[in-house]
C-alpha cells in the first residue's frame, strides 16, 4: 500500500473535516479534490500533470482548474510559479484536518509505515495556531450539546449534580485506567471507590491508580478555576496527585521514554520539553473556545510526554479540569474502545493529523451530555 492510501476516507467527503467549500450535491469534485490532497500531502510541490497522472478518475482540465482553484482559495492548497511552472502543495490546515483511514493505516506493521519520527516543534508554533480545530457543523453540535447540558443541570439539586458528577468520575477512572492496562471491572472500580474496597486477584498498584483518579477530579472540582489558565506548575500538580505512590518520577523527564506501537520519538531534552509544555498552554490559553483548549490538552500532553509515565492520565483530568472550569460537561470516555483510542493518538504522534481523535472526543462529549446529568 502506498502511503497516500492513509488518507482516504472510504468515499466519504472532506466536509466533515472543515475542509469542504463546493456543492454537498457536487460528490464528484468532492472525490477528485480527496484524492488530490491525499497525493500532495506525500508529493509535495507537484505540477498539475503530476496532479493528472495519479488521479483515479480524470476529470475534464476545466473542472481540474475549477477544483484547483477553489482549494487555493480556501487555504487547502498553495500554489508558487504560473502556468505550466506551477507547482501545488498542501497547506497546514488540511493536512492536519483531511479525511484519515485509520484501518487502512494500521493494516501495516510499525516499521512499515512512512511515519515523523521525530517531535514536530512547528505543530505547536506554527501550524495548530493557524487553523480552527472544529468545523461550523461540528461547532454547532457541541453547541447544541452545551446548551443542553447547561438546560439539564439547572434543573438538578445540587446533590443530584453531586450524585451524578460520581457516577461520571467512576466511569472516568475506570475508562481512564482501562486504557492504561489496568484490569478492574467497572463494578469492582465503583466499589473500591465508594467503599474502598479492593478486588481480589487483583494488584495493588491497579487500586492506587483509580483512587488517584478519583483525589484528581475530588481536586479539579474542588478548585474549578485552578486550570481555568493552563500552565505548566498546574499540570505537574495533577500529574502528582495521578502518580502518588506508584514510584513514578513526579517532575518534568530527563531521560528518554519510548512509546509502544510507535517508531515516534518524543523529546529527551527536560529544557526542550519544558519549552514544549509552555508553547502547549500559551496556545491553550490562547483559545477562546473552551471544546479547543480541551482537545488541544487532550493532544498536546500525550504528544509531548513530559513525565515518565501518566500522561495520557494527566492529559484526560486537565482536559476535563479545562471543561469542568468552563461549565461545560466533563468526558468519561466510558464508550470508546481502548485500542481505538490508542490508535487515534498514535495517529497524532506519526501523522500530526487531529481528524480521528477528534471523532472520538466529539462521540464521548456527546455520549456524557445524554447520559449523565
Amino acid at each position: 500500500m502506498t502511503a497516500f492510501l492513509y488518507f482516504l476516507a472510504r468515499n466519504e467527503p472532506i466536509s466533515c473535516n472543515n475542509l469542504t467549500f463546493m456543492s454537498r450535491k457536487d460528490t464528484y469534485s468532492e472525490k477528485t479534490l480527496d484524492e488530490i490532497l491525499q497525493y500532495l500531502h506525500f508529493n509535495p510541490n507537484s505540477s498539475r500533470s503530476d496532479i493528472e497522472a495519479h488521479l483515479t478518475n480524470l476529470p475534464s482540465l476545466a473542472t481540474l482548474k475549477r477544483i484547483l482553484a477553489g482549494a487555493i482559495k480556501n487555504n487547502l492548497i498553495l500554489s508558487s510559479g504560473k502556468g505550466r511552472a506551477s507547482r501545488y502543495s498542501i497547506t497546514p490546515k488540511a493536512h492536519l484536518l483531511m479525511s484519515f483511514d485509520v484501518d487502512a493505516y494500521f493494516k501495516e506493521e510499525i516499521d512499515e509505515r512512512i511515519v515523523q519520527t521525530s517531535f514536530n516543534f512547528d505543530l505547536i508554533d506554527k501550524l495548530l495556531p493557524s487553523i480552527d480545530i472544529f468545523s461550523d457543523l461540528e461547532q454547532n453540535e457541541l453547541s447544541h450539546l452545551q446548551q443542553a447540558f447547561t438546560a439539564n443541570i439547572a434543573k438538578l439539586a445540587q446533590q443530584e449534580y453531586d450524585e451524578e458528577m460520581e457516577r461520571l468520575g467512576i466511569d472516568l477512572s475506570w475508562k481512564s485506567s482501562q486504557i492504561e492496562g489496568n484490569t478492574y471491572s467497572l463494578l469492582e472500580t465503583e466499589r473500591l471507590l465508594k467503599e474502598r474496597q479492593e478486588a481480589k486477584g487483583k494488584t495493588r498498584e491497579e487500586a492506587i491508580m483509580l483512587l488517584n483518579h478519583k483525589a484528581a477530579l475530588r481536586f479539579i472540582l474542588d478548585t474549578p478555576d485552578y486550570l481555568n489558565s493552563l500552565s505548566v506548575s498546574a499540570i505537574e500538580d495533577i500529574h502528582s496527585i495521578l502518580v502518588r505512590d506508584l514510584n513514578v518520577n513526579r517532575n518534568i523527564r530527563t531521560n528518554r521514554v519510548g512509546i509502544t506501537g510507535t517508531n515516534y520519538r518524543p523529546l529527551d531534552n527536560d529544557f526542550q520539553i519544558k519549552e514544549a509544555m509552555q508553547s502547549a498552554c500559551s496556545l491553550v490559553n490562547s483559545r477562546k473556545n473552551v471544546f479547543e483548549k480541551a482537545l488541544l490538552s487532550l493532544l498536546l500532553i500525550s504528544y509531548i510526554q513530559p513525565f515518565a509515565d501518566g500522561n495520557k492520565r494527566t492529559a484526560r483530568i486537565v482536559s476535563n479540569a479545562l471543561l469542568i472550569a468552563n461549565k461545560s460537561c466533563p468526558l468519561s470516555f466510558r464508550t470508546v474502545d481502548s485500542i481505538d483510542y490508542k490508535k487515534a493518538m498514535l495517529v497524532f504522534y506519526e501523522q500530526n493529523n487531529i481528524t480521528p481523535f477528534k471523532k472520538i472526543f466529539i462521540e464521548q462529549f456527546k455520549f456524557a451530555v445524554e447520559n449523565y446529568f
